[in-house]
């Protein structure tokens, strides 16, 4: 079907409508020409291929001038609101309202940032845009810029430490890797756990990869130190529960340590050796610069976590 379209476009000059839409309101091929600033042999030509392609004369000579057809009059119903609306697409700034918008958008981020963001993205959204529908679909950073290239979201929330020219980012909030424990069951002499508490209890470990050894085990091992992991999953949903009924220790980032506090009292604590800190960004294809809807959301997400979407940038 597309085909036939483009097709049937490529043998159709839409300048022609110009012609046409000037005609039916001057009735006369010198009026018509004076209006569009060309010579009347110029109006004569396109007439001519109008009559050819929509196979009516269209316009037939009276002594009230170039009097329309009822076929003419038949297009001049359809071809006018298509003008309109392609003025008013160029003119006219794209505008979004969230308030009576019906829209959705389908946003790319792991279950642990999923978890974080989506009940206070939701929450705004459901005062502010009642109309607006999310699809949070799994990715995370070696999936993202290559399902926002094919169009499977239009969103990507996580860690980018890359972004090719044609996408978009920007930060919106930094995070280190913290301790999740029950301090019921894993006693602590002080108020943040020592090395040597830390390596003398079991882990819990989160790993996309589900093995028993992870990222924070390869930075043990440069200290020639190791860590038993007795539970690995690929996703965060099984292991705070793990931790609430066992003396074991999850290592994950903060902003998901958070919610697990405060949602089942567990205890945070700084990891005992030093790893290095990351940043959560938005990510979108610079064809979507322009988009107001997409503008639009990327600013609740930064509202709502303290950044400034203005603060987009390409990657080198």
């Amino acid at each position: 079907m597309a085909n036939i379209i483009e097709n049937d476009f490529r043998r159709f000059d839409l300048n022609l409508l110009l012609t046409f839409r000037a005609m039916l309101e001057e009735r006369s091929v010198t009026r018509a020409a004076q209006r569009l600033f060309l010579g009347q042999p110029a109006v004569s030509g396109a007439l001519k291929r109008l009559r050819e392609t929509f196979g009516d004369e269209l316009f037939v000579r009276t002594p009230q001038g170039m009097t329309p057809t009822p076929r003419a009059l038949e297009l001049a119903r359809q071809i006018e609101p298509f003008l309109q609306s392609l003025h008013h697409a160029l003119t006219q700034p794209s505008v979004f309202d969230p308030a009576r918008a019906q829209r959705v958008f389908r946003v790319g981020l792991s279950d642990s940032l999923e978890l974080l963001l989506m009940p206070d993205i939701m929450a705004r959204l459901a005062g502010t845009a009642p109309g607006v529908k999310l699809i949070a679909r799994s990715t995370d950073s070696t999936r993202a810029a290559a399902m926002l290239d094919d169009g499977a979201i239009e969103l990507a929330v996580g860690v980018f430490r890359e972004c090719v020219p044609w996408q978009r980012r920007t930060p919106l909030f930094a995070w280190r890797f913290v301790s999740v424990y029950n301090p019921r069951l894993v006693r602590t002499r002080r108020k943040h756990l020592s090395m040597d508490e830390f390596l003398r209890h079991r882990h819990v470990l989160t790993s996309f990869s589900a093995e028993l050894r992870g990222f924070i085990d390869e930075r043990l091992e440069m200290q020639g130190l190791k860590r038993d992991v007795v539970f690995s999953s690929s996703n965060f949903a099984t292991s705070p529960f793990i931790v609430q009924r066992t003396a074991a220790i999850a290592t994950v980032p903060e902003f998901i340590g958070r919610v697990w506090r405060d949602t089942l009292g567990l205890a945070l604590s700084p990891l005992p050796f030093d790893v290095p800190g990351y940043e959560v960004s938005l990510m979108w294809t610079a064809a979507h610069d322009q988009d107001p809807a997409l503008e639009w959301l990327r600013r609740e997400f930064a509202d709502a976590f303290g950044t400034d979407d203005s603060t987009a940038r390409t990657a080198s």
